[in-house]
């Protein structure tokens, strides 16, 4: 009686297997349905695992969900990837006031400290005289502040 309901176990286990689709028929039918190129569906043991290139997330879960609907197919792993569109940073903006504007800006800095002078040639300033050393620190913040090219520091410290 044990022997008898094992062997019967055993044949409905091989005949149960042996209903089952086969992989290859399972991807052929997969295949037919998708119908698109660029992402392709392997099976193994009744997984499977989509690969290539969808166009965007929407996609690739529609995809998705057409290969889970396949009767015999058990689970699926989706590896297809979405590519990254090529966009390219915006540049920063770089402000460089022209040599006018400059001249009249460093001419009112620099009139605040005696000794020092300054000239403006294609947006570079060049400072020249002599200064204390506690003054030298915010003058060079105020030139900065108005943005040019450059600042050539030929000052004398006393």
């Amino acid at each position: 009686m044990k022997i008898q309901s094992i062997l019967l176990g055993m044949a409905l286990a091989v005949s149960l297997l042996s209903c089952s689709p086969k992989d290859a028929d399972l991807e052929k039918e997969i295949s037919e349905k998708l119908n698109t190129p660029g992402v392709h569906v392997t099976v193994h043991e009744g997984v499977a695992t989509i690969t290539g290139t969808c166009d965007d997330e929407i996609f690739k879960k529609n995809i998705e969900r057409s290969v889970k609907s396949v009767q015999g197919v058990k689970s699926v792993v989706n590896n297809c990837q979405i590519p990254v569109p090529n966009v390219e940073p915006a540049a920063a903006t770089v402000v460089i006031n022209s040599d006018a504007d400059l001249d009249k800006s460093v001419s009112k800095i620099v009139d605040s400290y005696d000794g020092v002078s300054a000239t403006v040639v294609g947006g570079v300033i060049t400072l020249s005289g002599e200064i204390k050393r506690d003054k030298l620190q915010p003058l060079i913040q105020s030139i900065q502040e108005l943005k040019p090219k450059k600042v050539d520091n030929k000052l004398t410290i006393k």
